[in-house]
């Protein structure tokens, strides 16, 4: 059989395989940059809500703890949104005139909730329950990051599947005293210290599909 192509064109065919691999290569490598961007995940950013609320000035400036807000986040799958009602315990007599709280009066007036933005927002097909994390040790940070830092609310992790595996592979190095759960500050527990409560609150690495997919 006669030679379809001249040698000269040898060259040309390596080069060209080499950039087809190196086109595909890079193709995979921007799928997962993009995967993982915050773009996708909406990691660190601002969503608009209502009001400005800003937990830093709540919770560092002024020392409100997670619990006054989030109320039922020690015994119920949700952390809990505030009613309005909670909102103006403060605000009723703190800029109780300001024109940046209009919203919460006018919710309180009308008895209609605030329409807050939801920032961590999981797929109905995952299940998390706030409490059993909380009885575990897990801190709020771990989750949601220094909020007590940031004005503006936004996610403080991806919530992605492989950012919740690597915490359920190795809960331990989460772990805190539970004392300490809701104190955005701590600096972290000792390795034997976090060894000592994975034992004393029977901490498992959960990896099965249906531990959150239920």
């Amino acid at each position: 059989m006669a030679q379809l192509f001249h040698p000269s064109t040898n060259p040309f065919s390596k080069v060209s395989i080499a950039g087809l691999l190196a086109l595909v290569l890079t193709g995979l490598v921007l799928l997962f940059v993009y995967w993982r961007s915050p773009y996708l995940t909406g990691q660190s950013v601002v969503r608009a809500q209502p009001v400005p609320f800003g937990h830093k000035h709540h919770v560092e400036e002024l020392g409100i703890d997670c619990r006054f807000c989030h109320s039922s986040v020690e015994d119920s799958a949700y952390a809990g949104i505030p009613p309005t009602e909670t909102c103006m315990t403060c605000h009723s007599q703190i800029w109780a005139d300001s024109p940046m709280l209009e919203p919460v009066r006018a919710s309180y007036r009308t008895d209609q909730p605030l329409a807050w933005t939801r920032v961590h927002d999981l797929p109905d097909f995952v299940y998390f329950d706030h409490s059993v994390h909380v009885r575990k040790g897990i801190g709020c940070a771990t989750c949601h990051g220094r909020v007590d830092q940031t004005n503006l609310t936004m996610k403080g992790a991806s919530l992605q599947m492989i950012w919740c595996l690597d915490c359920h592979r190795g809960p331990e190095a989460s772990l805190r005293p539970r004392e300490e759960v809701f104190n955005m500050a701590y600096g972290g527990a000792s390795e034997e210290l976090r060894r000592q409560l994975r034992e004393q609150h029977e901490v498992q690495s959960m990896t099965n599909c249906s531990t959150c997919h239920r």
